[in-house]
């Protein structure tokens, strides 16, 4: 284990995936890691990032800083939120209730995740009374779908994220020349009664996607997502959303929040980077019905840098999502080290937006990206 004080040492994000690598089995951290393809659509989610530009305004008063938002009913300290992240024990032994530990310390709303290795009421009891919602796949036997959206709200989730853009596995080449498996004694625990915690034996490919062909439904369309958002009266988001007139489709369809994302680049390889997608989608929901309502846009995509939150806000997001470094910090250092990732990307957003002359989220506006068109 990663002595604590070289972890308090560590200055920024992409320091803490080498020192995670070196503790990983071969076949956890590529799952971590890699994409699908060439994953050229992985390192685009980084690169287009980096390549905005920033407009700094000069001499505005930061001295009262406040990063705090409201998103559907929720009031958080920062816009920054845990991903949705399968297999949590792949990294630490305690998975999903260390991650649940770092956000509680933080106040940072956690996505759980379907595929975790702790159940969503074991990860809502670890730390009772802090805001998380839960991440939905949609599964052939509907029955299955509508108990886990049921157990959900009986746990007090506050929220369903529908992933919509995983109707079957990418082509992940690292899973497949790993023969990707669980471990013995790691299981889908919210899927135990159901018969599914295990993955299918196989030769040659990953289990992960052996499982998914078999039991996801590829037939899965919006009028499945009008269906789950009349189970329940949480909101319902759909992450995986690329482009403004799927935008427009699913507000019809009675969600409440758009999540753009294209998983991390674990699926579709050369598939638009989310923040090149992020402006279409925003603008999607700009225009819809005032009867719509407040519709939530939150980004997934590369984040690695203060100065990549503030971008997204920049473009209209109103939240993030952070994967993969957390589960870097959950490797080295349990709950420590997840919520030294969460004590590093606050320090770094509140330092780009004293920088940048935005003295609290609503000051965060499209002017402050070099091209943008919509200047103030």
């Amino acid at each position: 284990m990663e002595k604590p004080e070289l972890l308090q040492n560590t200055l920024n994000l992409d320091e803490l995936e080498e020192m995670a690598r070196s503790r990983l089995p071969v076949q956890n951290f590529d799952y971590f890691a890699g994409g699908a393809g060439d994953e050229i659509t992985l390192a685009a989610n980084r690169q287009s990032l980096r390549n905005l530009r920033l407009r700094p305004r000069m001499l505005v008063d930061t001295s009262n800083l406040d990063t705090s938002i409201e998103i559907l009913g929720e009031k958080l300290p920062s816009p920054v939120m845990i991903a949705p992240m399968a297999f949590q024990k792949l990294a630490h032994e305690r998975g999903e209730l260390a991650m649940a530990e770092a956000a509680a310390e933080h106040g940072a709303l956690m996505v759980v995740s379907t595929l975790a290795t702790c159940s969503l009421e074991e990860v809502m009891a670890e730390t009772a009374g802090t805001s998380k919602w839960f991440q939905l796949y949609v599964y052939k036997d509907r029955g299955i779908t509508r108990d886990l959206v049921f157990r959900a709200k009986e746990a007090g989730y506050k929220a369903i994220v529908v992933t919509v853009d995983s109707p079957v596995l990418g082509k992940r080449e690292r899973d497949m020349r790993n023969n990707f498996q669980l471990p013995h004694g790691i299981e889908i625990k919210n899927l135990l009664e159901h018969g599914l915690k295990d993955f299918p034996a196989t030769r040659g490919e990953s289990g992960l996607a052996a499982y998914i062909a078999g039991l996801y439904d590829i037939s899965l369309n919006w009028k499945d997502i009008e269906w789950i958002a009349g189970l329940t009266d949480l909101p319902v988001l759909v992450k995986g959303v690329l482009r403004g007139d799927d935008t427009h489709i699913a507000i019809e369809s009675g969600v409440r929040g758009i999540a753009v994302s294209n998983h991390g680049g674990r699926q579709l390889d050369t598939a638009i980077a989310s923040i090149d997608a992020l402006p279409e989608v925003v603008a999607a929901v700009e225009g819809a019905s005032a009867g719509a309502g407040k519709i939530a846009v939150i980004f997934d995509g590369g984040i690695r840098r203060g100065t990549d939150v503030l971008k997204a806000l920049a473009l209209g997001a109103h939240a993030v999502l952070l994967g993969r470094p957390l589960l870097w910090g959950l490797t080295i250092d349990g709950a420590r080290g997840a919520s030294r990732v969460l004590a590093i990307i606050d320090f770094e957003l509140r330092n780009a937006m004293t920088l940048a002359g935005a003295e609290n989220i609503e000051a965060i506006t499209p002017d402050l990206i070099a091209g943008s068109g919509r200047v103030q």
